[in-house]
């Protein structure tokens, strides 16, 4: 229950980025081109996967799903963001905010998980290329995805839950632009100890579990590609592996970088902004690096335009 000079807080004022405000109109506009980017790009990885048949092998099977997270990831929180720079914040019921934050934890979370499947299936094809096509297929593969996603969904709705059991008075501004752990918690009044040591447990084992088995396979890859006599047989065995490789640094990079940074209020507006990097660039990268990078997609994105170009002129 709230003391009785507190009423309870039954929504929240997301002051988003109110040192940019006078600069709105061309941080809308920027923002609103990368997340065109972002959604063209991953539909486009969708697309592609789902359709074109020589895509549809175990590594680009995960490598959709991860399109399918950065794309809902910034679905979630991108058009949130748009909204409170043409209105200079935003006004969200307690409730809204504990799904806002359930949803954007779940397809954040998911991503670490999905990046340590695509590390074991680059370790079996390259330490164990004999028995890869028997232990990574398609029953497999689907049971390593609808496991990540199922145990990243269960820990974050039991978390939410226990966030949800706590009341909320008197104080009702997130200076933030999403609903984010860190200014929610602090919005509590009651002992919120309990849930922040469960947060610590979660998300270390949700984001640290994943990445330390992702630079245990990597150190097996490198062992590997390192008993490769000819340099030209290590540079291409090392090619089949190295978007995946940019990727996790650039997403671990981001992730590390948000949760090293203070944590004090004082540097609340770094901390914003750091999480811009996690949520609209690493998804902005993703397309890119596989794009550019991947010969079979690269091919597959040709056709596809070729394709399209010989129907409109046929037209």
């Amino acid at each position: 229950m709230c003391e009785e000079n507190k009423t309870k807080v039954t929504e929240f004022h997301l002051l988003g980025f109110r040192n940019l405000y006078n600069f709105r109109t061309f941080f809308f506009i920027v923002l609103l081109a990368i997340y065109s980017v972002i959604v063209v790009g991953n539909l486009l990885i969708i697309l592609l996967v789902s359709f074109i048949d020589h895509l549809q092998i175990p590594m680009f099977y995960f490598l959709k799903h991860l399109a399918v997270a950065d794309l809902l990831l910034t679905t979630t929180v991108v058009p949130v963001m748009l909204d409170i720079i043409l209105k200079e914040g935003a006004v969200i019921s307690v409730i809204g905010c504990l799904i806002h934050l359930c949803v954007y934890g779940i397809f954040g979370s998911v991503q670490c998980f999905v990046l340590a499947v695509m590390s074991y299936d680059r370790y079996l094809a390259i330490c164990n290329p004999l028995h890869y096509v028997f232990l990574m297929n398609p029953n497999k593969c689907l049971q390593l995805v609808f496991g990540s996603w199922s145990l990243v969904v269960t820990l974050t709705l039991s978390e939410i839950v226990s966030i949800g059991q706590f009341e909320f008075c008197g104080l009702n501004t997130i200076d933030h632009f999403v609903c984010d752990f860190r200014p929610v918690i602090e919005l509590i009044t009651s002992n919120s100890s309990i849930i922040i040591i469960g947060d610590f447990v979660i998300s270390g084992f949700m984001s640290l579990f994943p990445f330390a088995f992702i630079i245990i396979a990597y150190i097996y890859i490198v062992i590997t590609i390192l008993k490769i006599s000819s340099s030209t047989g290590r540079k291409k065995v090392f090619s089949t592996c190295s978007s995946h490789l940019i990727t996790v640094c650039t997403f671990y990079g981001t992730l590390i970088t948000i949760y090293l940074s203070p944590s004090d209020k004082s540097h609340g507006d770094v901390n914003m902004y750091l999480s811009l990097l996690y949520l609209v660039v690493t998804p902005f990268m993703n397309p890119i690096i596989y794009s550019l990078r991947n010969h079979q997609i690269k091919t597959s994105i040709k056709k596809v335009l070729i394709r399209t170009m010989m129907v409109l002129e046929g037209q």
